[in-house]
């Protein structure tokens, strides 16, 4: 049998236009992919769209459309852009999609009913722009936020987390005895130092599911919970 080569692109926010940056890349994945078919390897290619969260629902409210409309509009101009590249993909991939929703819901629905959620009251500070909470860390000497983060408001909401404390232990001691499972090395570093000090030093817990930043999410059938 064949050797397998998988790749996929970032799935892109529909908040505007595809640019040269998203061009470049498409691109460079579509090198890799043609050269793998190249020898012979079984090769899928993968793009798409991120349609869910807040800036696709601040986007869509600042045009005066409802968030679907919205990116069922775009995702003509994505598809379109692909195909002027002449990219290979295999798949072009929308969040919004019954096909993906499905899946989605299935693994979230399964890991719930094994317990692997918790809930739980968060309160932080939360940049709109980059849709993260922010730490301690993340203050500027002055006490203020960089600018790069846009508008930071203190939020609280109850979110649902993913209970990583239980794996933390076997993904650690995997990764370290598989040095080449994560690249580069300093990514695999990156991972590591979190894994090693989750619950300490301002790292937040993995936050999962929540539903009160945007609409346009997609809802689990089990719980009323969404993906954020």
């Amino acid at each position: 049998m064949s050797e397998r080569f998988y790749i996929t692109t970032a799935i892109d926010y529909v908040n505007g236009q595809p640019h040269l940056g998203h061009a470049y890349e498409k691109i460079i994945a579509d090198v890799f992919a043609r050269f793998q078919r190249s020898l012979g390897h079984e090769t899928y290619y993968l793009t798409g769209l991120d349609e869910h969260g807040q800036k696709v629902q601040q986007a869509a409210v600042a045009e005066g459309k409802a968030p679907q409309a919205y990116c069922d509009e775009l995702a003509a101009s994505w598809k379109a852009f692909a195909a002027k590249l002449e990219l290979t993909n295999d798949d072009f991939v929308r969040t919004t999609e019954p096909r993906h929703k499905k899946v989605v819901q299935a693994i979230l629905s399964k890991l719930h009913a094994e317990g692997h959620f918790y809930q739980e009251l968060y309160k932080g500070f939360y940049s709109t722009r980059e849709e993260t909470f922010l730490t301690e860390k993340d203050r500027l000497p002055d006490g203020t936020f960089d600018p790069a983060f846009g508008e930071v408001i203190e939020l609280e909401e109850q979110n649902y987390y993913f209970k990583l404390k239980d794996h933390q232990a076997w993904l650690i001691d995997y990764i370290e005895r598989n040095p080449s499972f994560v690249a580069p090395d300093y990514r695999r570093n990156e991972v590591l130092g979190f894994l090693k000090h989750m619950g300490t030093l301002g790292v937040p817990p993995v936050s999962m599911l929540a539903r009160s930043r945007a609409q346009a999410s997609t809802p689990t059938s089990r719980k009323p919970l969404f993906i954020s």
